[in-house]
């Protein structure tokens, strides 16, 4: 039985611990804070509060899963302690899930009748949940959902004679254009929307004759360079091309995924990528990731941004296109690129993937959910997603996957790096991450990987972020999601 003066010096201890931990979260160290409540729980385990932090430092690093964990264990030791239901709801919001997040607001506004901040989040969820009954009733079946693309003619729109930036002539991208219209962008000058139903329509006939996975052949002496999330991180974007040349048949790249949301530059991003694609199919590959969807968009940033810059039909079409975005890549027969991750089960082969119906909003299980959400964890075998979507795998799993499938290396992104890459289970996992200082509060490098051939061997390149305008990240994000950033 311990003593009091113990039981005394080590919940002393753990308070210690504690503050260690809020000053690495006031220092937008996250990891560092995770790990140092962990050591507080570790020593007293029932104090909500301990939980409730934890929580909310897991939301920063996009670990909603982990975070609802964390959240629900707070208000099982303490019924009564408004954060632990405020920090889940959060979450569900992060995750779209409106009502989840709904119920807990209630709740926080029960417990505190008189808290003003309660009384807003819970107005703008109840906001966010109508709409959402009122989408569902107005929703048509897929079957008879219609193409917003095939009803768009762009020759048939005028362009004024006052305007003054890039213009494609005819029918043709040219190299020229897609420099202009970047210049333009740099200048926070917009394009004409008739060049850009141009691109995005041009980019579609593209992606839909690919396969859901694309073979890339790099020929010996020649090189290919893989990014990972962009994130609406435009001038970052641009600093790629210029620390490693811009997207050419001599020079090409794929881009993992994750090019638009939080990032308040993404309609910038998206453009100049699809224009390049347009330019040079095979200067540029780009395959989808889990933001490349209508319910993030919704919530990150990107459908706002769309609106505020174009109009609600680019939001569709960005949308139809997005869903025929390949799900992944196969270099030189040996290295496997994918957004997020493996699978739930063993025994998938390449063959597998290239049967998948990518043509729809990615489905919530199943292997193209787990391509775009999975995660590397480091012990062997399979765990819970700490994202609440899709789920975690060890190093056996990813060697075995590459043992079955001939292959020597996986290569994902969807997850911040300090230095903007990880090396993991024993080599054959590298996570890259391509948004530097991420959400303009991370202080994490952003980095590329080269690959030469025949070799093949990975060359990481790291770099830091650039400025950009004064427009903050998540400028069009959903009022909700703002609130709680």
């Amino acid at each position: 039985m311990p003593t009091m003066a113990a039981e005394k010096s080590s919940v002393s201890l753990a308070e210690e611990i504690k503050i260690q931990a809020n000053e690495a979260f006031k220092a937008n160290k996250f990891s560092q804070a995770i790990d140092l409540y962990t050591q507080a729980i570790e020593i007293n385990g029932e104090n909500a509060v301990y939980w409730a932090n934890r929580a909310l430092a897991h939301t920063k690093l996009e670990e909603y899963g982990s975070a609802i964990q964390d959240a629900s264990k707070a208000v099982e030791i303490d019924p009564k302690y408004s954060k632990g239901y405020y920090r889940r709801g959060a979450a569900y919001l992060a995750m779209g899930k409106f009502k989840d997040a709904l119920k807990d607001f209630q709740q926080v506004k029960r417990i505190s009748p008189n808290d003003p901040d309660a009384s807003k989040k819970l107005k703008e969820c109840e906001k966010a949940v109508m709409k959402l009954k009122f989408e569902e009733a107005i929703s048509v079946p897929t079957s008879e959902q219609h193409s917003v693309a095939e009803s768009i003619d762009y020759r048939t729109i005028d362009v004024e004679p006052q305007y003054t930036g890039a213009r494609i002539d005819g029918d043709v991208v040219t190299l020229d254009f897609v420099k202009k219209m970047m210049d333009d962008f740099k200048n926070q000058k917009c394009l004409h929307k008739r060049y850009a139903f141009q691109i995005v329509l041009q980019t579609r006939e593209i992606l839909m004759a690919l396969p859901s996975l694309v073979d890339i052949n790099v020929p010996n002496e020649k090189h290919f360079t893989v990014c990972g999330d962009v994130h609406g991180q435009f001038f970052d974007l641009i600093n790629i091309f210029e620390l490693n040349g811009l997207p050419s048949d001599e020079n090409p790249y794929l881009f993992n995924g994750d090019f638009v949301d939080r990032g308040s530059f993404s309609l910038e991003v998206i453009l100049t990528l699809f224009a390049f694609k347009c330019m040079s199919p095979s200067a540029i590959h780009l395959a989808r990731g889990n933001h490349e969807s209508k319910s993030m968009n919704k919530i990150y940033g990107f459908e706002g941004e769309v609106r505020s810059k174009l109009s609600d039909k680019f939001v569709e079409l960005f949308a139809e296109v997005f869903c025929y975005l390949p799900l992944a890549h196969v270099i030189n027969h040996k290295i496997f690129v994918v957004h997020g991750g493996l699978f739930s089960t063993d025994g998938v082969k390449l063959s597998d993937i290239r049967a998948i119906d990518r043509f729809c909003e990615p489905p919530e299980e199943g292997l193209m959910c787990e391509i775009l959400w999975s995660d590397p964890q480091p012990n062997p075998g399979r765990g819970p997603s700490k994202r609440g979507v899709g789920l975690s795998f060890g190093g056996d799993v990813t060697k075995r996957f590459l043992k079955d499938n001939n292959l020597d290396l996986v290569v994902r992104s969807h997850e911040v790096k300090d230095e903007g890459y990880e090396i993991e289970h024993d080599g054959k996992l590298i996570t890259v991450f391509s948004a530097p200082n991420y959400c303009d509060q991370m202080g994490n490098k952003g980095a590329f990987i080269r690959f030469e051939a025949p070799t093949m061997e990975p060359k990481i390149v790291t770099f830091s972020a650039v400025p950009h305008p004064d427009v903050k990240p998540m400028a069009y994000a959903s009022n909700f999601l703002r609130m709680f950033s």
